[in-house]
């Protein structure tokens, strides 16, 4: 059996790069030959249906379609998503610097600045880091780091929250202070 000179070389370097202490990603995938692809898109609206019927409309002004050994879509100049109820009434809104969906998890991950407002409650989430799955009906926004929420009267801080998806119900995990404010005094 006659082995190409080609093969022994790149076998080799595989080799070479498998056994070495400190492995650098990029050498290995320059010797491997992988190469991660990126589609970018600018001033995105996504559209999000079920039954004919508008769930959300996310805006952004970068999309990244990244190819790699886990693909996903990254938001890395912030993103908006505007929610709908069945009677395409605007229920909720998302603010954040920076999204990530991993497609294979159908997770997003959501951090910096993160803002969420239900419309017709005026409650307000504020936080880092929030994940968003729809798979977790009744509780599709969660995170475990520190949150903040405003209602018309109280300003309640925590640790984790749980709530659903147009934000009507939400549940803090670990409460540590409630602020009350006097209905008067809330900002219109």
């Amino acid at each position: 059996m006659r082995i190409s000179p080609r093969y022994l070389t790149m076998a080799l370097a595989v080799v070479i790069a498998a056994s070495s202490c400190e492995n650098n990603p990029e050498e290995v995938n320059r010797v491997l030959g992988k190469k991660t692809s990126i589609e970018e898109a600018r001033q995105v609206q996504v559209t999000y249906t079920i039954g004919g019927k508008t769930k959300a409309i996310l805006t952004a002004p970068i999309m990244w379609n990244v190819q790699d050994t886990a693909n996903y879509v990254e938001f890395p100049k912030t993103v908006h998503v505007d929610f709908y109820n069945e009677s395409a009434q605007l229920e909720s809104k998302l603010d954040a610097i920076y999204a990530k969906y991993k497609r294979n998890a159908s997770v997003v991950y959501i951090k910096d600045s993160v803002r969420v407002i239900n419309m017709l409650k005026g409650d307000t989430l504020y936080c880092d880091e929030l994940y968003w799955d729809r798979s977790r009906v009744g509780a599709e926004f969660y995170t475990n780091k520190p949150v903040r929420i405003r209602t018309k009267t109280q300003v309640i801080n925590g640790v984790g929250m749980e709530a659903r998806q147009d934000f009507r119900e939400w549940h803090i995990i670990q409460s540590t202070g409630t602020l009350e404010l006097p209905a008067s005094k809330f900002p219109g």
